[in-house]
């Protein structure tokens, strides 16, 4: 029997197999790339923040809402499996973890950088 929530949550998980341990990276990886692809950086976002908080902002939401898509896809498809949805919670936590993250850079970039002149506007 598990003593630790931590050993509880891994033995619910399928005792942690090399594909869990595929699967949480793939959807960590999966969620960097969208943000990546749909936003500049959380450097760019506070250096603008001032001119552009709304666009940037969009962007992020619309990153956000990729990775729940596609984490929930692969999710899904774990799910397919002998083990079921234990083996789901990997691609979960792996990608929730990574979101969770990114989404926290961003809103820490906007609210550091409202207020401040953006470069070219002779702050910088």
């Amino acid at each position: 029997m598990p003593s630790s929530p931590a050993e509880q949550v891994l033995v619910a998980a399928g005792n942690g197999t090399t594909d869990d341990a595929i699967a949480f990276g793939v959807a960590a990886s999966l969620v960097y790339t969208i943000f990546s692809s749909t936003n500049s950086s959380p450097q760019t976002t506070e250096l603008f923040a001032s001119d552009r908080a709304d666009t940037l902002w969009k962007y992020v939401r619309l990153g956000g809402a990729q990775s729940v898509l596609l984490v929930g896809i692969m999710a899904w498809r774990a799910s397919a499996g002998e083990a079921g949805w234990k083996h789901a919670v990997w691609p979960v936590l792996g990608g929730g973890i990574t979101g969770v993250m990114m989404w926290a850079m961003y809103a820490h970039a906007l609210k550091a950088g409202k207020g401040q002149t953006p470069p070219g506007k002779g702050g910088w």
